[in-house]
């Protein structure tokens, strides 16, 4: 299937369940279980949330996850200091990149906002395969992102 059209049937499914609640943290269980399991790619797939300053683990599908993150180092603080999607075809050409598992080749991270505007975490997805993301990925995944606080 058209990757545009596998996000699109995704967000369809996301809207019907997020109807059930308005967490944020339950919500973001369901993302990373949804999208863990539908699209191939996808390696790892999860939240890291910012906590008094540092990037704790939240919901994630896939193999083990550093607990915590260095401070300001890797692909998901640059996606909290730029405020943007990050799109890195090849880990480990990266600068700073922390590997939570060797097998990972490729990653993007979305950030996360609250309906304040204030960054919440970001999402971040790995693959074991190089160059596996593009501007789709970082599209829907910014809309996927958005849905965390919409209320339903």
């Amino acid at each position: 299937m058209e990757k545009g059209k596998l996000y699109e049937r995704i967000i369809e499914q996301l809207k019907d369940l997020f109807q059930k609640s308005d967490d944020p943290v339950a919500r973001m269980a369901t993302v990373s279980a949804l999208l863990y399991h539908k699209i191939d790619y996808y390696f790892w797939c999860g939240f890291y949330l910012l906590k008094d300053d540092e990037l704790i683990v939240g919901p994630y599908q896939g193999p083990l996850a550093c607990l915590q993150l260095a401070h300001n180092r890797g692909v998901c603080w640059a996606g909290v200091r730029e405020k943007k999607p990050i799109i890195v075809p090849d880990v480990h050409q990266f600068p700073d990149h922390i590997a939570c598992d060797e097998r990972s080749q490729s990653e993007i991270v979305v950030p996360v906002f609250t309906p304040e505007g204030e960054i919440y975490g970001v999402m971040d997805v790995d693959s074991d395969k190089l160059a596996s993301f593009d501007e789709t990925d970082a599209r829907y995944l910014q809309e996927i992102a958005r849905m965390i606080f919409m209320k339903s």
